[in-house]
């Protein structure tokens, strides 16, 4: 992870109103590092990324792109949403929803049909989407159109990709899929990554680091760093125990009833 960091949180407190979400968060994340980021809902994962695209305000601090201070629309970060179904009407092509993240905050008549054309080629190529380009997006499965909206977020080629639970409601083989395609983004382009996750199994050889939120608290830290029983515990404020199970990461409390982030899922 060569360089210096291209996201910085300098002292960094977010909440609302009396409710504080995370306080005197200091973290740089640098190109090429993947960064997990795990916690229960309402921990603060989502308002987090928000911070990065200068959607939500911090309340303390500051969060620095390329060492410059946030501002929406900048084509330095990519975002993958969440997987979500695309109405059956909706009278796009494969190709035409990546062109969107091409040239779509243009206004008037497309005037270099054949660059924008090329570079949408490549990006279908570069998620595995060519041999269903021209194909209805309505017809595709929820694994085939997550890569086209990997494919929309890395046109820019961006510096930070941000990843807001990309492979929720995807199933095994996608899931993997997905992850690759991010994971190489960060070593071929060298994009820092930041991975908003309810399961971190999926992405766990490609994670560097892990921020776990919860409880208006955080940790940062290696992968055995932070999923310890002992870290997560202290953060929830109640036993929690984490296994390692066929290489896989298990995360329950202690009376064994509830499992946490982090789990191995189904």
């Amino acid at each position: 992870m060569p360089g210096d960091a291209i996201v910085s949180f300098e002292g960094a407190r977010l909440a609302y109103g009396p409710r504080v979400l995370w306080q005197d968060l200091d973290l740089q994340v640098r190109p090429g590092e993947f960064l997990a980021v795990l916690g229960p809902n309402g921990s603060g994962k989502t308002s987090f990324m928000n911070t990065m695209l200068g959607t939500t305000a911090l309340q303390a601090g500051r969060v620095l792109i390329d060492n410059k201070p946030v501002r929406r629309g900048s084509d330095l970060v990519g975002l993958i949403p969440q997987q979500r179904p695309i109405g059956d009407h909706v009278p796009l092509r494969a190709r035409d929803l990546v062109a969107l993240g091409v040239d779509g905050n243009r206004w008037g008549v497309r005037l270099k049909h054949r660059e924008v054309t090329q570079r949408v080629d490549e990006l279908l190529e570069r998620v595995g989407a060519s041999d269903y380009a021209d194909r209805a997006v309505s017809d595709l499965s929820g694994g085939e159109q997550q890569r086209l909206r990997a494919a929309q977020a890395l046109a820019s080629n961006p510096r930070v990709l941000l990843c807001d639970e990309p492979l929720l409601s995807l199933d095994l083989h996608h899931q993997q899929a997905i992850s690759e395609v991010i994971h190489r983004q960060a070593v071929d382009a060298g994009a820092a990554v930041i991975f908003v996750t309810h399961e971190i199994n999926p992405i766990l050889p490609y994670v560097d680091r892990v921020l776990y939120l919860a409880g208006g608290r955080f940790h940062i830290g290696t992968v055995d760093e932070v999923m310890r029983s002992e870290v997560l515990s202290e953060l929830y404020g109640s036993r929690v125990e984490v296994l390692r199970v066929n290489g896989r990461i298990v995360v329950v409390t202690g009376d064994g009833e509830r499992q946490l982030p982090g789990t191995a899922g189904k």
